[in-house]
């Protein structure tokens, strides 16, 4: 097992500091018997509400993970098998009797859009198999050739946002009225510039503070690569259908090596750690276009999730209340169109 699990996240206890204050994560996922790069192989309810249990979380926005894709049914169409496993486990929370919180309250499912208009049916299944939580897709296009990112591409293929077909079934999905999550690396940014402004309609999420690189090749090129990040988030920012998630440091493609100490960050140093990332995205996207995130169980593998938002609020503790009200809860319900109870 490559990372610790929750016995090494243990080490690290903190108290929850501001338990009122309403949250909405906006990016986690669920799966089942996965045993690649997480010891968290299961992640289902029972796991989430068991991380998110200290915090007041009030909703949170699942975002497709290529789990429980149906086997039985056409290549396109395989995807609409994760949103119907999703729906079930949204029904059960929504049921009232695992608490308050609103587990999964909106889906992000994922639809091939390189079909191009031909993706408009795969959505539809997927609008049929969630007709009041389905709001968008993700679709992963993060590549890159060092072998230090593990990446994992969906459909091999170095630039795909830049194709004819893969625009047109952009503006499929903005016609449906559905909104596109985009997970790529820093230096791909510039696609993504490319079709927001190809797209204006189409609400685009940037996952993850676009895509940081800092290992492989890139560990010794960090001024190097900030300088790209910053000059990519900054043209990205230009763009209004464009927002960003403030999170998915975690990530050990990030470069900051928490997963390998003997005891598990603490989140004053996690929130110092983070401050440059986040004060340039809010800088730029501004406290409306920005929201907090865990991206658990991904990010697990380097804190806890009691540890991650104790962080957060440490960080946004100078921002005003209607300012972290946005970043914590109220841009994550509006972006995704999250009803809580």
């Amino acid at each position: 097992m490559p990372y610790g699990g929750n016995d090494w996240l243990d080490i690290t206890k903190e108290d929850i500091i501001e338990p009122s204050l309403p949250i909405c994560d906006p990016h986690h996922h669920y799966w089942d018997l996965r045993v690649e790069r997480t010891p968290y192989g299961r992640y289902l309810l029972h796991e989430l509400l068991d991380d998110i249990s200290g915090h007041n979380i009030t909703s949170t926005v699942f975002i497709e993970a290529r789990a429980m894709y149906n086997a039985d049914i056409e290549k396109d169409f395989k995807p609409v098998g994760e949103v119907e496993f999703v729906e079930g486990i949204s029904a059960a929370s929504a049921s009232g009797i695992y608490g308050k919180s609103r587990a999964s309250a909106s889906i992000i499912g994922h639809a091939n859009l390189n079909l191009g208009d031909r993706v408009e049916p795969v959505l539809q299944s997927l609008l049929e198999a969630s007709p009041r939580r389905f709001k968008g897709i993700r679709h992963i296009v993060a590549w890159d050739t060092d072998k230090e990112v593990d990446t994992v591409p969906v459909y091999n293929q170095e630039e795909q946002m830049s194709t004819k077909s893969f625009i047109e079934g952009a503006k499929v999905l903005s016609k449906m009225g559905l909104s596109f999550d985009s997970w790529m690396y820093f230096h791909q940014l510039p696609q993504l510039l490319n079709l927001a402004k190809k797209v204006p309609e189409l609400p685009i999420m940037v996952d993850h503070i676009g895509g940081m690189l800092l290992v492989g090749k890139y560990r010794d090129k960090k001024e190097e690569v900030l300088e790209t990040w910053k000059k990519n988030i900054s043209d990205l920012s230009e763009c209004p259908n464009v927002q960003i998630k403030l999170g998915g440091l975690g990530m050990p493609i990030t470069g900051h090596d928490w997963h390998l100490r003997k005891t598990p960050v603490g989140s004053d140093e996690l929130a110092e750690q983070m401050k440059f990332f986040l004060d340039y995205c809010i800088e730029k996207f501004g406290t409306n276009r920005g929201m907090f995130e865990s991206n658990f169980p991904v990010d697990k593998v380097s804190f806890s999730y009691d540890v991650l938002y104790n962080a957060f609020k440490k960080y946004s503790k100078n921002f005003s209340k209607s300012e972290r009200s946005s970043m914590f809860h109220d841009n994550a319900i509006k972006f995704y169109k999250v009803e809580e109870a």
